[in-house]
């Protein structure tokens, strides 16, 4: 028997009120939130994994089981491509998604740490995903959707081709307005039902649901 996703349910109308004010706050902000420790490991297991590699950089944050981790190491083979993901539980249900290549790692890290020591670093990245993260849907939990944390400016900061994904049309609309008000460019477009990225679109396709995205090309080294 087929478990289908559940629509999102929420008590917030439009964009959320606090948006600008949260957004443009954490923008003139950095986090001092103390760095985990098993995190810091991981991160220094992925700095020995790449080595002194040079070339394209992807990240596939919220990766979850890593069944789009790996779809992303099979579409850009000639890029390293890291998955992280803050559930062991999930991480550790990767095998049943992995494919044979060796150009990709999925590693459990919590994605906050985690953004912010590939910024101490001074990594750029190629591309970033960020597909189905859970957006909270709250209107009182505004400040745990990754947008209006402040991951976010991490986010800016590692550059690159940005792309992120929700079931939730107003998660999607929130992130492009964060972006605009970090005077970034974007577009809202529908997810077109080809081939699913993760087993979360995958339900949502299964039970009807649509899914949207918003890309962004990051500038380089964002101030």
């Amino acid at each position: 028997m087929k478990s289908f996703a559940r629509s999102i349910t929420t008590n917030q109308v439009g964009i959320h009120q606090n948006l600008q004010k949260v957004v443009t706050r954490h923008l003139n902000s950095s986090s001092q939130k103390p760095l985990s420790d098993h995190t810091k490991n991981a991160f220094q297991e992925v700095l020995k994994w790449l080595g002194d590699w040079q070339g394209q950089l992807i990240l596939d944050s919220c990766c979850g089981v890593g069944e789009s981790t790996a779809n992303i190491a099979l579409a850009y083979p000639e890029a390293k491509v890291i998955g992280v993901d803050k559930s062991a539980l999930r991480t550790q249900k990767h095998h049943v998604y992995s494919v044979e290549t060796d150009n990709y790692l999925v590693v459990r890290a919590d994605l906050q740490d985690f953004l912010r020591l590939l910024v101490l670093e001074e990594k750029q990245l190629y591309k970033h995903y960020l597909l189905y993260p859970n957006p909270y849907p709250k209107s009182a939990h505004l400040q745990r959707r990754w947008y209006a944390s402040s991951t976010f400016a991490d986010i800016l900061k590692l550059g690159g081709k940005f792309e992120v994904r929700s079931n939730w049309k107003l998660y999607i609309e929130e992130f492009a307005h964060a972006l605009h008000i970090a005077n970034i460019r974007s577009d809202i477009t529908q997810v077109e039902k080809i081939t699913p990225m993760t087993p979360f679109e995958r339900k949502y396709w299964e039970s009807g649901q649509d899914a949207w995205k918003v890309t962004a090309t990051l500038p380089a080294n964002y101030t």
